[in-house]
């Protein structure tokens, strides 16, 4: 092999080691801090090349509290429910729906499934509904390009998960008519 071949290869992968580092570490606090500069106390975290969010760290323990408030508290942050994947299963991403007569379906994947105290907001170009469950319809969706994005909403209003964006296009077929011969 030719030189240049060589130290275009080791350099190649030199770039690809230095972009694969990262660390992690947590502050007095209990927040979590990621970082791609070392530093100390903090552990090297292995990222995840494949396209994929790595999955959030745990939530920190409380700490202990005196009485029962800081009990309950401590309960609280120990466990806090949260889902793994939200997606759009329908309409698929850069989809070209042809004929849909102005009402969409929509199916989102959810996984675990929805809790019962949570509730589906859905961004259907731009402007945000509620919906009831994760297969539903959009009545008055005509010709043109269209977004959709699905969020899990806790009962106090935060956000838990939200699903990439879809654009999709609907198509409409037209009927030329030929004006009556005189």
């Amino acid at each position: 092999m030719p030189k240049r071949t060589i130290i275009t290869l080791i350099a190649t992968l030199a770039a690809g080691a230095v972009l694969a580092q990262a660390y992690k570490w947590t502050d007095e606090d209990g927040i979590v801090h990621y970082s791609d500069r070392p530093r100390e106390g903090a552990e090297r975290v292995q990222l995840v090349s494949d396209g994929r969010r790595p999955r959030p760290a745990p939530p920190p323990v409380a700490r202990a509290d005196s009485g029962a408030a800081g009990e309950a508290a401590a309960e609280t942050q120990a466990f806090r429910f949260s889902y793994e994947s939200l997606t759009i299963g329908a309409p698929l991403a850069e989809e070209t729906l042809w004929n849909i007569e102005g009402v969409l379906q929509v199916t989102l994947n959810l996984q675990p499934a929805l809790q019962s105290d949570h509730r589906i907001r859905v961004y259907f170009d731009g402007t945000p509904r509620m919906v009831p469950r994760t297969s539903f319809e959009i009545e008055e969706v005509y010709r043109g390009v269209h977004n959709i994005q699905a969020e899990i909403i806790d009962a106090s209003g935060t956000m838990m998960i939200r699903s990439m964006p879809n654009r999709f296009y609907v198509q409409q077929n037209t009927i030329n008519r030929r004006p009556a011969n005189n």
